[in-house]
């Protein structure tokens, strides 16, 4: 039975992962990218897909050796490093970065086309909209994988493909291939996919073992085969949209120059598609902010039910604290967050990349130095930051 569901599981899981993956940062950075680099985008989005689709798998990966135990994971570092680094994470992927992120996002692409909403009500829907789906967290890979996430491709492939179809040449860029490369590499970091990534890969791994009907029965070799060929999947379909946006964004560039990053997606789609193409960039925008909100509220919950709270605070209460901070915080526009997130990301994000080199290592050849290491990428970011 098991291996019947296999291909049905993989598919599902795949799509899933894309769906948790594509927010706000999926969206928007693309788009800023092939806006600034123009006909040097090629490069540039080269340096994007390292850092946005190759290092948050390489992560999913490394954390499932690790089944999905992040306390094992960062607790390399040792026990208050190790929880320091997990509780910052969780922060910039909850309720303090990412999540409101995504809300503001929406609110901000839906603006432009209803004006007389208001940001407080937005936010309210959202997030009510967002605890409705996320209390149910046993479930949550079988609505984004089935539900969701067909809707959501078909929204960008409409846009990407028409944008392929009748957009000009990119103008010429000033940029040379290797500072282009760079810019796509750091607006990577971005995206802030690993940092989900490390959480995301614990709730992967559990409904590939309830939809495969297994009761603790399935060999890790069969889950990570399962978690190689989904990530095939996911990381297939990241890499497509990202490469599709960034050329239509490139393409159109001299169009965009004096757009807002929050504002992109709604013009490229009017660019592209006509006066009609508000409610479609909207929707589109919405659905990828809504799927990984939700992930982002469940994993955030369960680290302050289990991790903060030892268990004191119950799962829904913990939902109903991350979505009442990440409520206020989306007050904030999408700019601000970014150039909130912006020196964090650039300083934290290499050292977060050694720290799952070392630890893949750790797992395949028992390679054991990971703090020194870890440090040295810090203090290197740092440098590179300030100097």
């Amino acid at each position: 039975m098991s291996q019947d569901k296999s291909p049905s599981i993989i598919l599902a899981t795949g799509l899933a992962m894309f769906s948790m993956f594509f927010g706000a940062g999926n969206v928007i950075f693309p788009l800023v990218l092939g806006q600034y680099t123009e006909s040097a985008n090629i490069w540039a989005i080269s340096g994007l897909l390292i850092t946005a689709v190759g290092v948050p798998f390489l992560g999913l990966i490394a954390m499932s050796l690790f089944n999905g135990d992040y306390k094992k994971f960062f607790g390399r570092l040792g026990p208050i490093p190790g929880f320091l680094i997990t509780f910052v994470i969780m922060g910039l992927i909850g309720p303090f970065g990412a999540l409101p992120r995504c809300i503001a996002l929406s609110y901000a692409t839906a603006e432009r086309y209803f004006p007389t909403v208001d940001i407080t009500e937005f936010s309210f829907f959202a997030c009510t909209l967002i605890f409705i789906l996320a209390v149910k967290k046993n479930r949550i890979v079988d609505v984004l994988g089935y539900v969701l996430t067909p809707i959501l491709l078909g929204s960008l492939g409409v846009i990407i493909v028409k944008g392929f179809w009748l957009s000009p040449p990119a103008p010429e860029s000033l940029l040379q291939p290797k500072e282009s490369f760079l810019i796509g590499l750091k607006e990577g970091y971005m995206t802030m996919d690993l940092l989900g990534a490390f959480f995301f890969s614990s709730v992967v791994i559990n409904c590939i073992r309830q939809d495969h009907g297994d009761e603790g029965g399935l060999s890790a070799k069969k889950v990570m085969n399962l978690m190689l060929k989904s990530s095939a999947i996911g990381a297939s379909l990241l890499a497509m949209i990202y490469i599709g946006f960034s050329f239509v964004a490139s393409f159109n560039a001299a169009l965009l120059h004096h757009v807002g990053p929050d504002q992109l997606i709604s013009e490229v789609a009017l660019t592209v598609l006509g006066p009609y193409a508000g409610p479609v960039a909207a929707f589109a925008v919405s659905l990828a902010c809504l799927t990984t909100a939700i992930a982002l509220a469940c994993v955030f919950a369960e680290f302050v039910h289990y991790d903060l709270s030892l268990g004191k605070v119950g799962y829904i209460p913990s939902l109903l604290i991350t979505l009442f901070i990440s409520y206020f915080i989306s007050a904030l526009n999408f700019i601000e967050i970014v150039r909130f997130l912006t020196p964090i990301l650039q300083v934290v994000y290499p050292a977060l990349i050694i720290l799952t080199l070392m630890n893949l290592l750790y797992k395949l050849y028992n390679f054991k130095p990971v703090l020194l290491p870890f440090v040295i990428a810090l203090l290197l970011s740092l440098a590179d930051y300030f100097l």
